[in-house]
Formats: structure tokens, C-alpha cells, sequence
């Protein structure tokens, strides 16, 4: 393995196990130290052991850079290997169930590369399609989209789809949820869309009546055809509570308006509790199980929502991206609204 291959391996492992930001920027930046390197300055380097003499290359990125050139299969990738897989302890069929991700966030928003390295994770993942669901123009610090820059990237995902055929990259926003049940984008422009992640983002301490009136007024529109990340809970680092909204009315809006409740798959999110993704089933909501993704890495987060998944019994006819892309699409194009 290249040295430059190895060290973007070890961010994708990186972000795999969610490590800090600066622990992924000093591998990225070690890789743009190797690459303005002229090749007989990296052996020399990596001969005489040398390598951290350079700014950026500290001790765990020369040893990636080592261990690649040496063709070590023992050293700190292969351990960071081990130490970050995603390992499944059940829901192994709904893995194999699932055709693609419906949730993920590209460099166009808040995410870490283009639309192209997203895809051919999923390829590697053997996923049919991807939806792209980048943040809306309100949440500034993730660089939201507004029209103009949606469009261009609908343009962009219309030329990829050219190449990549028969997979399919779908359309899609993560639209915020506005303080009055409001949308962040006009309707003409989310019903271009193929798939539309509707999330609070904003005032989790809104009182319980009013995060319920919000929530719904949400799912009644005829172009949220998802609800995201419902509590809006952090469970690691400081943590954060979950927002409180009456389950029962909202999972009731989201049967009869035909919204699916996501089961987010970040770590750090676990949304919904498996309390709450037991009354949705209850209500007999439709499900997505979607990774949230803002990285490669990220998107074998899967295997953790397809565990929640069946020990919550939620059937697999029921996850709508078990379904085929054709499938997916008519069916959001068409799902009960006001």
C-alpha cells in the first residue's frame, strides 16, 4: 500500500470510531506533506527515520507512512483496523435487507468529501443508491444550501448519475424545521426533490406542546417524506436531552401523512430511544434506518440501526430503503398529505 493510501485509510477508520476533528486533520495534513514531498526525499526519510522531523507528521502518521512502505500488516492501521469495525451482535438479515442510505452529507454542506467519494463507499458497501441530504441555508454553521447552490448541486448529481449508472444518487435536502412547523425551502423547490429529511435543529428546550405542534405541522407537508433524528439526543461527550413532543401524537401523524421515523444510526445519536421506536412501530410507522453520515467512514454505521431495529421488532417491509430505487422515489412522490 502507498503511504498516501494507507494514511486515507486511516481517516476513514478514523471517522469510523467518530475520533476527535483534530485527530483526522493531522492525518489529512500528512498526507498533503507526503504529496509536495519529491519521492526520493520520502525514501530517504523513511530510511534514515526522519519522517517527523517534518512539520505535520507526527509519530502516529509516521507510522502509518512506515508501516505502508514496509509492507507491515502489524502496525498502527491495522490495530486502528481492528480497534474501530463496526461489529454487528444481530440484524444481520436487515443489513443484507437494506439498498442504500438515505441520510448522508457531502462537502457541500457540513460534510468532509464530494458527492463522488460517497458514492463509491457505497458501491464498496454494495448499495444500489444513496439519497444526498445536505443541510438547508438556516443551519449557516454547516454551510447550508440556499436555491442557487441546490441547484447547482442537482446539476452535479444529474452528471454523476451518468457515470455511475445503474447506481442512483437521489435528491434530497435535511430541511430544517422552522420555530412555527415551517419549512427551510419553498415548496416549489422540495418538490423537486427526491427524498426530503425533515429535523429540528433549533430550540430543543421548545415546550412540549409546542415542539408537538411544530413536529407536526412538518410531517403534514406533502414533501417531508422523513422525519430526522426525532429526540435530536446526544448520548456521548457532555450529552444533550432530548427534546420533549407528545410521541404519541406525532408518531400518529407520521402513519396517517405517511412520514417515516428515522432510526438515526450516529453513535452518538442512538435516535430514536428503543422506547420510542417501539411506539412508532406501534403505530405501525414506516422506518428508515439512516446513517447521518458526514464522512466515508461513517456509512457502515448502518450495522448499528439494523441492531436496534430487530431488537425493537420493526418489520423489514416496513423500511422504506429496503426498497428499490424506483420503488423508494413513487413512493414519496405519492404518500397521503393535506
Amino acid at each position: 500500500m502507498e503511504p498516501v493510501d494507507a494514511l486515507n485509510r486511516a481517516i476513514y477508520c478514523l471517522d469510523r470510531e467518530l475520533a476527535p476533528s483534530g485527530k483526522i486533520r493531522a492525518f489529512q495534513k500528512a498526507i498533503d506533506v507526503v504529496r509536495e514531498l519529491p519521492p526520493t526525499e520520502l525514501a530517504e526519510r523513511i530510511a534514515n527515520g526522519t519522517l517527523t522531523d517534518l512539520d505535520g507528521i507526527g509519530p502516529s502518521t509516521a507510522e502509518v507512512i512506515l508501516d505502508a512502505a514496509r509492507n507491515n500488516t502489524d502496525g498502527y492501521l491495522a490495530r486502528l483496523e481492528d480497534r474501530s469495525a463496526v461489529r454487528a451482535t444481530g440484524g444481520r438479515a436487515l443489513r443484507d435487507a437494506l439498498r442504500g442510505d438515505c441520510h448522508l452529507h457531502t462537502s457541500w454542506s457540513d460534510g468532509a468529501v464530494p458527492i463522488r467519494a460517497m458514492v463509491d463507499t457505497a458501491l464498496a458497501l454494495g448499495h444500489e443508491y444513496i439519497v444526498v441530504t445536505d443541510h438547508s441555508a438556516r443551519l449557516t454553521i454547516a454551510h447550508g444550501l440556499d436555491e442557487a447552490r441546490l441547484r447547482r448541486q442537482l446539476d452535479e448529481i444529474t452528471a454523476l448519475n451518468a457515470e455511475v449508472a445503474p447506481f442512483r444518487v437521489l435528491t434530497g435536502l435535511e430541511v430544517d424545521i422552522l420555530d412555527d412547523g415551517a419549512l427551510d425551502l419553498s415548496d416549489a423547490m422540495l418538490a423537486e426533490l427526491d427524498v426530503v429529511v425533515a429535523s429540528v435543529h433549533s430550540k430543543f428546550r421548545m415546550p412540549r406542546d409546542e415542539m408537538t405542534r411544530r413536529m407536526v405541522l412538518a410531517i403534514t407537508s406533502p414533501h417531508v417524506d422523513v422525519l430526522g433524528h426525532c429526540t435530536n439526543r446526544k448520548v456521548a461527550g457532555t450529552g444533550r436531552a432530548g427534546t420533549q413532543f407528545d410521541a404519541e401524537i406525532v408518531f400518529a401523524a407520521c402513519h396517517q401523512f405517511g412520514t417515516a421515523v428515522e432510526i438515526n444510526c450516529r453513535p452518538e445519536r442512538q435516535d430514536p430511544p428503543e422506547e420510542l421506536l417501539m411506539l412508532a412501530v406501534e403505530w405501525d410507522c414506516n422506518i428508515v434506518i439512516s446513517t447521518d453520515a458526514h464522512s466515508p467512514g461513517q456509512m457502515e454505521w448502518q450495522t448499528f440501526g439494523c441492531d436496534k431495529a430487530e431488537r425493537c421488532g420493526v418489520p423489514v417491509e416496513s423500511i422504506i430503503n429496503t426498497w428499490p430505487a424506483d420503488q423508494l422515489v413513487a413512493w414519496t412522490a405519492t404518500h397521503p398529505h393535506l
